[in-house]
């Protein structure tokens, strides 16, 4: 079996929900996003799921992350790793995109980067790291992180540049899988949140 990743985005928080980049400030989840992550465990432990025996799971140390992976039922399985942090933003930590574009009107992420935080080179050998873990082994992984570094995650994967991760958006608590198509790194399931329906 060839390994696949599984991405759970943590659940919705106050900064999430009014769009402010949420770096590494350490915010709790909203009751909904309790709410969100309890769903979407109790869909991992359903058929075709089954609970993920067998599977490897780590989670971001920040508390929104470890939260969700908790209230899904897979705490006492996971493995702390800073590799799976969300982007540090540095002087762009809180700021909405429509405040950042007030400074800088062209400004994109994906492209630019921020001032005084962690470089897109950086964030990108990140995700390489995660991207060699989960394949390093006949096993499938589960992890619980953050918007921006899950979808830069799924550019990598698909050995993309980090811009990729621009096109491919993730709202919170979302599930998704990265696995493989005829031999080649692809795409399975993206940003689904069928189970908060």
């Amino acid at each position: 079996m060839a390994a696949r990743i599984l991405l759970a985005r943590h659940g919705q928080t106050e900064w999430s929900l009014s769009g402010k980049h949420t770096g590494r400030t350490d915010i709790p989840l909203l009751d909904e996003g309790r709410r969100g992550a309890k769903l979407l465990g109790e869909r991992l432990h359903r058929t075709p799921w089954n609970a993920l025996p067998g599977v490897e799971i780590r989670t971001s140390p920040l508390v929104r992350a470890k939260e969700t992976c908790e209230l899904a039922g897979f705490g006492d399985r996971a493995q702390e790793w800073d590799a799976l942090m969300e982007v540090d933003y540095g002087a762009y930590e809180g700021l909405t995109p429509a405040e950042i574009k007030a400074i800088r009107p062209d400004w994109l992420l994906w492209r630019d980067g921020v001032p005084e935080g962690e470089t897109l080179a950086e964030v990108s050998a990140r995700a390489d790291e995660v991207v060699d873990w989960a394949r390093s082994a006949d096993r499938d992984v589960l992890v619980f992180a953050h918007g921006h570094i899950l979808r830069t995650l799924g550019a990598r994967w698909l050995g993309l540049d980090i811009s990729f991760g621009s096109r491919i958006r993730l709202d919170p608590t979302s599930l998704s899988v990265l696995g493989w198509a005829y031999g080649e790194p692809a795409i399975e399931r993206w940003n689904d949140t069928g189970h908060l329906g």
